[in-house]
């Protein structure tokens, strides 16, 4: 870790922690009698994807997410209060109490969407770097998706365009063993997802994916590079959802997933790991951490208390921002 700045892996560490716990807030949330009724799909367990990419991009530059959506909300910089908001159906959310947690906007510190639709926004990403090329703005464009988003043909069609024209996109998978319900190997002939890009002279790699410094290394080598004119880059990060594929189960008492193999990633905590580099190398103290953790809780509890008290959509405005009636 060297080479990276003590305040940047700090950064690192409270954007995990931001997420973490706004995330188990939310299970909270969401579990019966639920107060959030929307559909969430969590991103616990997965934080140093989100944190270690868009640490390394721009604020300018683009990520376009999932249907799993909170922790690339967060990380690229996105309001909690406007993220509560819209969970809870409120006009000041961020996508004005419309889109609910698969659709989550933050326009101004670059992430202009995200879709439910299973690989529905790896094209959007392709097409604003193409953007950016056209432009000459020397911008980067970031593609989140899954390893069931493997599966659908406009990824493929998305990697030789952008490898075609040299674009500067990054296409990031986390690839965390299932398909909502459905291991990878029960629906993908070659689960080494990485590879599929050498049929487009694309480089690749795989990468430990729970570890945060290096998703952040080899996400600001490849993005240096786009910039640079040098084209895309996939990389695949190994990670792990803990709880289910939407809600706030864990999913072992359905006999989805074994509880051994939980345990296992569970103790691969990204988090707990990079805590522990820090404390041991007195980065953090134990009093410090403490104090990170209470203003992260005091932060989401006025973003829950901001969303109760907003008022909902009113049914007068129902075609407002409908692009044409």
């Amino acid at each position: 870790m060297d080479s990276i700045p003590t305040s940047t892996i700090r950064a690192m560490y409270v954007t995990m922690l931001r997420i973490r716990m706004l995330e188990e807030r939310i299970a909270e949330l969401v579990s019966p009698p639920p107060e959030i009724i929307c559909p969430c799909h969590l991103y616990t367990g997965q934080e140093a994807v989100a944190t270690g990419v868009c640490v390394a991009l721009r604020k300018d530059d683009y990520v376009f997410s999932t249907h799993r959506s909170h922790g690339h909300y967060i990380a690229k910089g996105g309001d909690l209060k406007a993220l509560m908001a819209e969970l809870y159906g409120k006009v000041t959310g961020c996508s004005k109490g419309r889109g609910g947690s698969m659709h989550l906007i933050s326009s101004d510190v670059g992430l202009p969407g995200s879709s439910a639709i299973v690989s529905g926004t790896i094209p959007l990403a392709v097409g604003a770097a193409l953007a950016f090329s056209i432009q000459k703005k020397n911008g980067v464009s970031v593609a989140f998706f899954g390893d069931g988003a493997v599966n659908e043909g406009v990824f493929y069609e998305s990697l030789n365009f952008a490898s075609l024209k040299k674009l500067p996109v990054i296409f990031v998978c986390e690839n965390n063993l299932y398909s909502t319900h459905m291991p990878i190997s029960d629906c993908l002939a070659n689960t080494d997802i990485y590879k599929i890009a050498e049929a487009f002279n694309m480089p690749s790699m795989r990468i430990d994916g729970n570890d945060v410094v290096e998703v952040f290394k080899v996400a600001n080598d490849a993005i240096e590079n786009a910039r640079r004119g040098k084209g895309p880059t996939l990389i695949e990060c190994m990670t792990y959802r803990w709880r289910g594929h939407v809600g706030p189960n864990f999913d072992v008492d359905k006999g989805l997933r074994s509880k051994e193999e939980l345990d296992y990633w569970m103790d691969r905590c990204p988090i707990k790991a990079l805590e522990s580099f820090l404390l041991e190398h007195n980065l953090v103290s134990e009093s410090e951490k403490i104090q990170i953790r209470g203003r992260i809780e005091e932060e989401i509890n006025e973003a829950i208390v901001f969303a109760k008290e907003c008022p909902r959509p009113h049914e007068s405005n129902i075609l407002g921002d409908v692009f044409r009636t």
